[in-house]
């Protein structure tokens, strides 16, 4: 009577065995791929070295836990400043890195592994952020709070550090570029003056103290030789002047018959 009632129950335990043998082998299968990937991961070269500013900033916070060594809030303050301004400085050069590694991951120019570098580091900086925020927070001294403005801060300490840093460059090679323009102008002036035919005064100083060097050196080069030659064969003896014979006249030798 109640023959459709009747289930095969062994069946049914064929299906369920199948799908929960599924299911946990799914389930083994992508716990041991994350547990690989984090190793992986872990086992990375971090995309940026070491975090100095903040490892200053735990060290000072750390002292002044202790009931020994007080540190000063608004020492604390500046160092939580100046880990903001290193982290935005972070958030710049991964903002300008991105684009060129993403077209390089899909030329295939760069591994995945450099790729997997930078999530690392992108997901580093987001909870840097919220840390820093939060010790913003923590540091607070008025009503508002200081983590809703303390990396607007940090982005305009860091655009004044770089305009420092370019008009230290700029006034570098401003001596440089001066030269090289003095330069450029005597010789375009000089060139147009000779086409036109005018010498310049400039050019004619020039010429002359070079032939006044010239005969300086040479006056001092004969010197030179003269003296050598002294030196070597003793004193030069001056030429002596032929003494001039007086002629004899007729007359005289007259007179002198005369008074014989």
């Amino acid at each position: 009577m109640f023959s459709f009632l009747q289930i095969d129950y062994f069946s049914l335990l064929l299906p369920f065995a199948y799908l929960t043998t599924l299911i946990g082998s799914l389930a083994t299968f992508s716990y041991l791929y994350r547990r690989r990937q984090l190793l992986k991961s872990l086992s990375l070269e971090p995309w940026f070295p070491s975090h100095t500013p903040r490892n200053i900033y735990l060290s000072l916070l750390e002292l002044s836990s202790t009931d020994k060594e007080k540190v000063p809030d608004s020492l604390l303050r500046a160092a939580l400043l100046r880990r903001a301004q290193e982290d935005i400085q972070r958030i710049i050069s991964l903002r300008n890195a991105k684009p060129a590694l993403q077209q390089l991951l899909q030329r295939g120019s760069v591994s995945d592994e450099l790729w997997q570098r930078f999530q690392v580091a992108e997901k580093e900086m987001e909870a840097e952020l919220r840390e820093v925020v939060e010790e913003a927070n923590a540091l607070s001294a008025g009503p508002v709070q200081w983590g809703t403005y303390i990396f607007q801060s940090a982005s305009e300490m860091v655009g004044r550090d770089m305009l420092d840093k370019q008009l230290e460059k700029v006034e570098e090679s401003r001596q440089e570029e001066k030269e090289s323009w003095e330069r450029r102008r005597e010789s375009v002036r000089a060139g147009f003056l000779e086409e036109i035919g005018v010498e310049d005064e400039k050019v004619k100083e020039e010429k002359l103290e070079q032939v006044v060097e010239k005969k300086v050196q040479s006056r001092t080069s004969s010197d030179d030789s003269d003296a050598v030659l002294v030196e070597g064969g003793g004193p030069a003896e001056e030429p002596q002047s032929p003494v001039k014979s007086t002629p004899t006249t007729p007359t005289s030798s007259k007179k002198k018959k005369g008074k014989k």
